[in-house]
């Protein structure tokens, strides 16, 4: 099993890693909206979405993989009214990949750092 890291993407902010690889399979932790390069987070909910997907996109790249390898996500979101701004995000993210992934979205009371938006993924390695 093999711990990956992205310096583009946010450190843990707790004890976890960013992500593991076990055989094909990449399991990602919940990557919340920060830029790595200044700690910020913007301030939409569908801004929110593409910077959790950006770090998503970076640390799927420490193995070569890409939004096309996502097989299932799961997002949390702070309040249901901004999911059709976060969908847009979502479907911008994963447009050009021929499919999208399998997707769990889920309202939930607070996120870390009171982000609107958390998205963790898993990934598989493709055998074509």
């Amino acid at each position: 099993m093999n711990t990956l890291n992205s310096p583009q993407a946010p450190a843990a902010i707790g004890p976890y890693v960013q992500a593991k690889q076990f055989g094909d399979l990449v399991f990602l932790s919940g990557q919340l909206p920060i830029d790595a390069a200044t700690g910020e987070m913007p301030a939409s909910a569908g801004a929110q979405a593409t910077q959790s997907l950006a770090n998503v996109a970076h640390i799927l790249a420490t193995v070569g993989l890409s939004a096309a390898d996502v097989v299932k996500t799961t997002v949390f979101v702070k309040d249901l009214n901004d999911f059709a701004e976060i969908n847009e995000a979502y479907a911008a993210f994963f447009a050009g990949t021929g499919t999208f992934p399998a997707r769990s979205c889920i309202e939930v009371a607070r996120i870390p750092k009171d982000a609107l938006v958390e998205i963790e993924v898993i990934a598989g390695v493709r055998r074509d």
